[in-house]
């Protein structure tokens, strides 16, 4: 009987040799590796769904932390998703939530589901900190004191 070239992964270090051969594939597909593309894709989606912390983060924790990892800087990142650096800024600093757009952009740029960028979170900002979450920062607010 001959041994499998894959199997269900299960620790951290088989996930990483995973990742890397995935990635080397992608770089280099073709017809004949696109089965064993979808074979590791599948393989690495269910660990990932299975150990995922991103769960426990919030959605500026993650970008940040995708930025590092795919080497962007927040000048990339406004190219991107089509805004100014200023709003990349406010975004990276918890100033501005993140609109239906931009997460929608996020989504598709870094291939994850839009549930990563789509959660609540605190904003610093003072005219948002009233807010229990970045989910309303988009509605007008009443900036005339009484």
């Amino acid at each position: 009987m001959e041994t499998l070239k894959y199997t269900v992964i299960k620790d951290a270090e088989q996930y990483k040799k995973y990742c890397d051969i995935l990635e080397e594939l992608i770089l280099n597909a073709n017809k004949a590796t696109d089965d064993e593309i979808e074979l590791l894709t599948l393989l690495i989606e269910k660990w990932d769904n299975e150990h995922s912390t991103f769960n426990d983060s919030d959605p500026i924790v993650i970008l940040k932390a995708l930025m590092e990892e795919h080497d962007l800087k927040a000048k990339d990142l406004a190219n991107i998703l089509d805004l100014s650096k200023g709003t990349i800024s406010k975004i990276l600093n918890y100033h501005k939530g993140l609109s239906k757009d931009t997460i929608r952009k996020l989504s598709d740029y870094f291939k994850l589901s839009q549930e990563a960028f789509n959660r609540p979170y605190k904003l610093k900002h003072a005219v948002n900190k009233h807010f229990r979450n970045a989910s309303l920062m988009n509605t007008r607010k009443n900036m005339i004191e009484v």
